[in-house]
This record gives C-alpha cells, structure tokens and sequence, in this order.
C-alpha cells in the first residue's frame, strides 16, 4: 500500500453518511473525494472535493474512483456497472460491486439468506396478476419494492383484499407479516484482511406516520441469548456476502423469540450512529479502517446510549431553522450531530441526537425531552 497519510479516499454520496465518513478518514491524514448531485453537499462542507454528478453518471462516477486510491458509497442506489468495469480494470471498489448488487435488490438480498440457511421471513417473489399470488399467499402480508425503496418508501402493508387497490407498481415481492416483539439491528465491520468485529445489538423504534426509525437503544433490552443469536446471524450475513466494509444488519424478534433478517445495508447504518460517543471505535471510522487495510478498532460499548434522529417538522419545506438545540445541549450526556442539508422536508433525516448515561433508562427519559425540545421547521 502506498504512503497511509496520502490515501485517496472517494466516496460515491455526500449526506451524512458520506460527512461522517470523511471526518474520521480526515483523522488519519487521508484525501477525500466526493460526488453528489447536490451542490454543496453535507460532505462538501468538511473540506471534501465534490464532483457534482447524479448517482448514475457512469462518466462521474469513473472520474471519482480513477482518481482515488479506494473508493466506497453511502447509499446502494448507484451504478454498480461501470463499478463492475472499473474493479476488472483494477480500481478499488469496497464493498465489492457484486456485494452490492445483491443488497440493492431486496429480492436478491432475499434468495442470498435462504441459499445461506440465514432465517428471514417467508417471502415470494410477485411473477403473475397480485391478486392471485396474494390468494395463495395469504394476508395479511407486505409487498416490497425489489429496488428503489428505503426510510420506509416501497413498502405497502396488506392486511385486506381492499388494500390491494393501493399496490405499488413496480418489481416486487410478498412478504409475511411478522408477529414482531420488537425491531433489532447489529453493526459488523469485515476487513481486507478478513479480520471481523461485531458492535452490540441495539434495538430500534420507528415512527409510524413514514415507517422512519425514530430512536436506537444501545444495548438492547433482550435476553443475553437473543444478542448471541443475533449476532452470530449478523456476523454470518457479512460472511455469506464475502463483504468489506461496515454493514448495518436489521433484524425482526418476533414474539415467539425467533430472530429473522430483514434488510441489510452495506454501508454506516442509521443504527450505528450511537457508536460516535458510546464505543472505542465509531462506525464511521470503522468502515474507512476495514477499506483501506488497516487493523479494525474495539467495538466495546462503554456507556448505555440512546440515539434520536431529528426529523424535519410535518408542513415545512424549505430552508431549515433549528429550535430548541441550546435546551438540547444542556442535558447531561447529549451530543448534537446537525448533518447541514440545505432544505428540509417532512420526515427527511436533519440530524440526530445522541445520550450517553451509566443509566439506560435515564438515558431514555432525556433522549424523549431532546425529541420534545429539538424541531426543523422552515423560514
């Protein structure tokens, strides 16, 4: 490997993630690129260069990594072909794009568990008229977009013969709906090297008016032996996928104490956020260690933490305006983490919050005031 301080890192996406991402590569003296289609993006703003391009543009996309040491991506919805030709020509590309392609297409993400006997929710793939599959696969049941979907879009529950009228229209797949006791997730880093390190189970609530997880509770509050389960499952995702990089694996408990995978993200997951203040080594930092070769960081969780996201205000869009971040940073234990997007929508990520306390409970009550407090709106 060339000379560590000089590293050319580019990432393909420059939200938060991608923000994220470039600061603790920044730590390490490394160069980062970025490309987004928005000008002046979150990523733009710690000092990355930005090539401004859509997420498709082959041509973009080819100057970024043909300018970089290792290139990698905060979002899946990309162009994973001109990835594929670039990695034949010898260019870097982690995750691989082959790992990608499979997590991009929910469908494929699913046929890869089954193949793997890695225990996810009975599934079918929608091939005729929707009315018919769903006859034969019972309701109530979820229909999944293949691709596109995420922060619940492409996703429509089914629980009568009158909801189908609402169908998405695109290539999809039926899905149980899962008696669900509650929603977990795991943070696992695997490097160049092989190396592995899996951060604690956390659990996850959403908000139910976009279906957008709403707060992470680190660690989970689960019997010890539903964390092992989950996390040998977490562990025997990233596996199966031959992935390198950090990768966010969502998984459903159902009440009868079975755990079963639901997504998988190849990239820091909303659900790692928390590791910023609460463990040795952020995902963050994790992921460009795992990229570039180096040896992977502690995942020890040394404080209870709960994380919030800040989600812009129901009837504003526009330029953000923040209320409440003082009241915010005056509780014991909080960090504010404003990602610096230029407009906000209803329910669009803006930031997040995170509380770190011995006392998780006490941590709990103090992350709902820093929800109460903490509003995006507009003017």
């Amino acid at each position: 490997m060339k000379n560590i301080a000089y590293l050319k890192i580019g990432i393909i996406g420059g939200g938060q993630l991608g923000k994220m991402m470039a600061l603790e590569a920044k730590k390490l003296g490394f160069f980062v690129s970025v490309l987004d289609p928005t000008p002046g993006c979150p990523a733009s703003q710690v000092g990355c260069e930005q090539i401004v391009a859509d997420f498709y543009d082959a041509q973009k996309i080819r100057e970024l990594v043909t300018k970089s040491d290792i290139s990698t991506y905060e979002i899946e919805h990309i162009n994973t072909n001109v990835l594929k030709d670039l990695a034949k020509e010898g260019y870097t590309v982690h995750p691989s794009p082959e790992v990608l392609e499979i997590i991009k297409d929910k469908s494929l993400q699913k046929k890869m568990l089954i193949r793997n006997n890695i225990p996810t929710a009975r599934w079918k793939m929608v091939e005729k008229n929707l009315v018919s599959e769903i006859a034969d696969f019972g309701l109530p049941a979820v229909q999944k977009s293949c691709r596109g979907g995420y922060d619940g879009r492409g996703v429509l529950v089914l629980r009568t013969e009158e909801d189908i009228k609402g169908a998405l229209k695109c290539d999809s797949f039926l899905e149980e709906l899962v008696d669900i006791d509650r929603e977990l997730a795991v943070m696992v880093a695997r490097s160049t090297r092989g190396e592995i390190k899996w951060y604690p189970v956390v659990e996850m609530a959403f908000d139910e008016r976009a279906n957008i997880c709403d707060t992470v509770i680190a660690p989970a509050r689960v019997d010890p032996k539903i964390c092992q389960t989950a996390s040998e499952i977490a562990v025997s995702c990233v596996e199966a996928l031959g992935g390198t990089g950090i990768f966010g694996i969502e998984m459903f408990l159902t009440k009868a104490g079975k755990v079963l995978v639901n997504e998988i993200a190849p990239r820091p997951h909303n659900s790692g956020h928390y590791t910023i203040e609460a463990c040795a080594t952020s995902q963050f930092e994790q992921h460009i260690r795992a990229i570039a070769g180096l040896p992977l960081g502690s995942a020890e969780l040394f404080f209870p933490a709960v994380m919030v996201n800040i989600l812009g205000e129901e009837g504003y869009e526009g330029r953000p305006l923040y209320e409440g971040i003082e009241d915010v940073l005056a509780i014991p234990g909080a960090s504010v983490h404003i990602y610096g997007k230029k407009t906000t929508k209803p329910f669009r990520k803006m930031g997040h919050v995170t509380i770190v306390d011995r006392d998780i409970n006490r941590a709990l009550e103090r992350a709902e005031i820093a929800k109460r407090k903490l509003k995006v709106k507009s003017g």
